[in-house]
């Protein structure tokens, strides 16, 4: 299963919801991920995501069967993929549609459709319903994709990112049919590969509950098997992550600065990470389904060996939603605290977000929170408003109710693509504001990806 939200043991949860819904013919069953979210209010497009693979194959004629690949859309929760056949005559009809994919590819099969050379496809983003959040893509051809794959396809962006996650999520695209699935992990140093552990894994993704601290490259791969294990695929491609050593700003957080959003887009993309749209750069310590008691109990082994000098510290929402006192989260607050001044650390505090209650309930079957959710969260956010070193995330995420704007989440409970964008322009704003150093930080890394960008373009 490769679900986590804010609660270790919802995955189970959400799973009953997708569970209703039942998936065509080639398209795979939903084994739904372990995070959550969804963005609402920025215009949504989907002319453009297939043009963005860069793929140029001959698939030929006769293929079995073909991988097509795009790229996420804010707030689809799932997508809807169309081939059509173009006949020498000019005209179109349509050969196979299916709107129950939940990831950001679809591995196809072709047997007794047509000729691959007259098949065209597009895609488009659906929302929670399965209402269209934007038209069909434009159409590519077939023959442009890969044809036949021997294994899945990874899909995590982990080279994207301004430092690797400590608590990576795998994520790929599956073979048709493949629900069950195994990822190894390795670590690469001097032309040899360290095996590291083996991952069990449903249809789509899965959490590495192991920190990668220790600084070098790891790599790792998925195939497809049986419920019992025995192989129904090729391994795929290698897949990197990149482990730095010491990084000057880092987030110590649950979920939401863990990543992911939209109910099934996981925290291995770019979309609806709040560091994202930091300029800064920050390394994401954050994990699903954290409180603040689990934020203070790894803080030293997942904070101290990067050896921040500012670490960003956002917790609470899974213990007021919990029924934990905030008196108690604020006791945790403050031991966090004393222990980065006690390593020279400087500590910023992020307001707890809030939730709706109602959503949760309604989209993913989350336990209802106690109806005084309200007081503890605004005792968390007022011992944070009173911190050397403070940034107010929930006001302006917050509807005249204190509740979670629904405009910017799917399930309730996480901010979507707008919250993630909003958390992540104030953190930028505060570390510069606040800290001078940073915007150097920031120069840094923008030529840093300038540099990579122009060698890759050269090979």
């Amino acid at each position: 299963m490769g679900f986590r939200m804010f609660g270790r043991s919802a995955g189970a949860l959400l799973a009953a919801v997708l569970l209703l819904s039942a998936v065509p013919a080639g398209a795979g069953a939903k084994n739904v991920p372990r995070h959550a979210a969804q963005a609402q209010g920025k215009e949504h497009s989907v002319q453009d995501v297939t043009a963005q693979t860069g793929r140029a194959h001959e698939t030929p004629a006769q293929a079995s069967s073909v991988m097509l690949h795009w790229a996420p859309v804010s707030g689809a929760v799932r997508y809807a993929v169309r081939l059509a056949e173009h006949t020498p005559q000019g005209a179109v009809q349509v050969r196979m549609e299916m709107d129950r994919i939940y990831t950001t590819g679809v591995h196809v099969p072709l047997v007794g459709r047509t000729s691959a050379q007259q098949l065209y496809w597009s895609v488009r983003p659906l929302d929670y319903n399965g209402a269209p959040l934007a038209d069909w893509s434009e159409e590519r051809p077939v023959p442009r994709e890969e044809a036949e794959p021997a294994a899945p396809a990874l899909t995590a962006e982990f080279g994207s990112m301004s430092y690797a996650p400590l608590y990576p999520v795998y994520s790929w695209v599956p073979l048709n049919g493949q629900k069950h699935h195994e990822v190894e992990v390795y670590r690469r140093a001097d032309g040899r590969d360290t095996y590291l552990h083996t991952l069990q894994a449903g249809e789509y993704d899965v959490y590495d509950d192991m920190p990668f601290t220790a600084p070098g490259r790891y790599v790792y791969r998925v195939r497809g098997v049986t419920a019992n294990g025995a192989p129904l695929s090729d391994w795929s491609d290698y897949g990197v992550l990149d482990v730095a050593g010491r990084t000057p700003i880092a987030a110590l957080g649950d979920s939401i600065t863990h990543g992911g959003g939209a109910i099934t887009l996981p925290p291995s993309y770019l979309l609806y990470d709040w560091e994202t749209y930091c300029t800064v750069p920050v390394k994401n310590l954050g994990r699903s389904g954290d409180t603040t008691a689990d934020l203070l109990a790894r803080f030293d082994r997942d904070v101290l060996p990067f050896a921040p000098h500012v670490l960003l510290i956002m917790g609470g929402v899974n213990d007021y939603r919990s029924g934990i006192y905030g008196a108690e989260s604020v006791r945790n607050l403050t031991v966090l605290r004393d222990k980065c001044r006690a390593h020279g650390i400087t500590p910023v505090f992020l307001t707890a977000t809030p939730i709706r209650p109602a959503l949760m309930a309604a989209r993913m079957d989350i336990m209802r929170p106690p109806a005084d959710w309200w007081a503890h969260r605004d005792y968390i956010n007022n011992w944070v408003m009173q911190q050397e070193y403070c940034i107010d995330v929930a006001t302006v995420l917050s509807d005249a109710n204190g509740q979670l704007e629904e405009a910017y989440t799917t399930d309730g409970l996480h901010p979507d693509l707008m919250g993630k964008k909003y958390i992540g322009e104030q953190v930028d704003l505060y570390l510069r504001e606040h800290f001078e150093w940073t915007s150097y930080e920031a120069l840094r890394h923008a030529q840093r990806g300038k540099a990579a960008a122009a060698a890759e373009d050269g090979k």
